[in-house]
This record gives C-alpha cells, structure tokens and sequence, in this order.
C-alpha cells in the first residue's frame, strides 16, 4: 500500500510560529511534526510515500526528508501551487496510485499512538471504497463528526456540527481505492470556495461504501498550541 502525505496549508491557528515555517515542521519533543506520520507508516509496512505541500515550504521539507532513504523509506513531492481544499490536494497524487491500488491519506498534523498496520491490513481487504478512523472526543463540534444508522454504519458526516450527534470525530486518516479521483473530479466547491473532504466522505458513505475502525490509543491533530503541547509531552514520554 502507497500513503499520501498532506502537509501543506497556511497553519493559521499557529501563528505566529508558522509565520516563520510550516506548521508540520515545528518541534514536537525530539522531532519535527512530519517525522512522525512518516514513522507511523514506516511502522505499518507502508514504505512508499508522496508529500504534497506548498511552494513556500518544500525546500524544508527536502531538506530534511531527501529522499526518505535515511527514514527507510521512498519520498515522492507534489506541490499544491494555491489552497483549495484537502481533497483538490489529494487529487495532486492521481498519477502516483495507479488504478485498482489502495492507499491511505493521512494528515500531517495527526499524531497518534498505535499502529496503522491492523487497519491497512482490514482495508486492503474490503473489496473497494473508502475507511475512515474514528476517535472519541471531548470536543466533537470541532471536527467532522460520523451520523450512524441502527446497523451502526456511518450514512453521512456533519462537519463540525453545533449539536453533534456523536462523540467520535473522523481524524485526518483516511483509506481510499483508486476510484476516488473520479470523484474529487465531480465535486463542487464548498461556500468557502474548496473541494472539502467531507463532501468527498459523504459520497462513499451515501453509497453504503464508507466503513470506518475506531481508534483505541491517544490521537491528536495538533493544530492549536494547546493540541501541540499535548503531542510534544506525548512523544517525549515515548522517547523516554
């Protein structure tokens, strides 16, 4: 299975730090953010990855990562000229996954603390579609947040609702087949003018093809100082 990194976008939550470099190359304990999602994967057997992100900011990331050899793993980089929603950026690795591949997408301020492997291994064997990991929050009208029907399958997800139905939020760790360019292709933007994820989620699940896993270990997206200081005592008490 291939694995698409996005670590682009303006990190406005982060500012002023990210006025300075891009929010997935700040310190979290010993490492830059990005080394994580690329242990995660390297962990899980996933050893082929592009990294999409911005103009500005992929000289850093070159620099650093090279070519992934020193991670052990293969690094491939798009760039995303202009922000236009995660999935216009997914759209970026169309000619990276070839057709009938599977692979998952994950977010480069995700950090988490268990293994992808169990959950690639169960979506490399569903015949097609889309998975999503779920994890239980305190905060649910922060996030996208998954609706179940009585046979607990996800039929729609509200993006940061005023009244959650749930307590699980859908992370940024997504499983997808290759079909799914032809979607993001028939996408329309959203008010804030961007092809958003959600709306890409919501098609597989009005299909019956979204399935998702729940996360059991902690997880956060690291995109408030408060989230970045909770990673950065994280990863220090695993690397102690």
């Amino acid at each position: 299975m291939k694995a698409v990194i996005l670590a682009g976008g303006t990190g406005s939550r982060l500012r002023p730090l990210t006025g300075l470099m891009n929010k997935h190359m700040l310190p979290v304990g010993k490492y830059p953010m990005i080394y994580y999602a690329i242990e995660r994967l390297k962990e899980a057997g996933i050893e082929q990855i592009l990294l999409i992100t911005g103009r500005a900011s992929a000289g850093l990331f070159i620099q650093y990562l090279g070519s992934g050899s020193d991670f052990g793993v293969s690094i491939t980089y798009r760039i995303q000229e202009e922000a236009g929603g995660i999935a216009e950026a997914l759209m970026l690795a169309k000619p990276y996954v070839k057709d009938g591949e599977k692979f998952v997408m994950l977010l480069g301020d995700n950090l988490f603390e268990e293994s992808l492997g169990s959950h690639a291994s169960v979506f490399e064997d569903q015949p097609g579609g889309a998975m999503v990991l779920l994890k239980q929050v305190h905060d649910p009208e922060r996030y996208g947040i998954p609706v179940f029907n009585d046979s607990g399958q996800i039929t729609s997800i509200e993006e940061k609702p005023s009244e959650p139905r749930s307590n699980y939020c859908v992370t940024g760790i997504y499983f997808y087949d290759s079909y799914v360019f032809s979607l993001i292709d028939k996408l329309t933007p959203s008010e804030r003018g961007e092809l958003e994820i959600t709306d890409l989620n919501n098609v597989y699940a009005e299909a019956g093809l979204l399935t998702y896993r729940k996360m059991s270990g902690w997880w956060t997206d690291a995109g408030t100082f408060g989230s970045l200081y909770e990673a950065a005592g994280r990863m220090q008490e695993e690397d102690e």
